[in-house]
């Protein structure tokens, strides 16, 4: 089965890693029917995600989320497109809660950079 590791840094504490946590549930469990159960602890929360095909937990500390989804066999081949979207969804929210826009992917910034570099010539 294929895996989906994503590990994110932030600098937001633990509360606000929380709001950003909680409402990364509520969006997997309206775009992708995910059942999510938060389970809160002293140092840091677990967001465990299901549904048919796919499980996972998302590990929520003060200053890092690490996300690990499992998927299955008729969802493997499109894991790709899954973890880009997760990660897409998780940056975003990451951006609004730290006050700036969402970090673009390694691609994103690398055509940024050839395009400001063929500018300068």
């Amino acid at each position: 089965m294929p895996d989906i590791r994503i590990h994110r840094q932030h600098h937001l504490g633990l509360a606000k890693a929380r709001k950003v946590a909680w409402q990364w549930a509520v969006q997997v469990e309206k775009d992708f029917g995910m059942d999510c159960t938060v389970i809160e602890g002293e140092s840091g929360d677990t967001v465990e995600f299901t549904r048919s095909g796919v499980n996972g937990t998302l590990i929520v500390a003060a200053d890092h989320f690490d996300l690990h989804a499992r998927l299955g066999f008729l969802l493997g081949a499109f894991s790709m497109r899954i973890e880009s979207e997760i990660q897409q969804t998780l940056d975003t929210l990451l951006g609004k809660a730290a006050g700036a826009k969402a970090r673009p992917g390694a691609k994103t910034a690398a055509k940024t950079a050839a395009k400001t570099a063929a500018r300068r010539k």
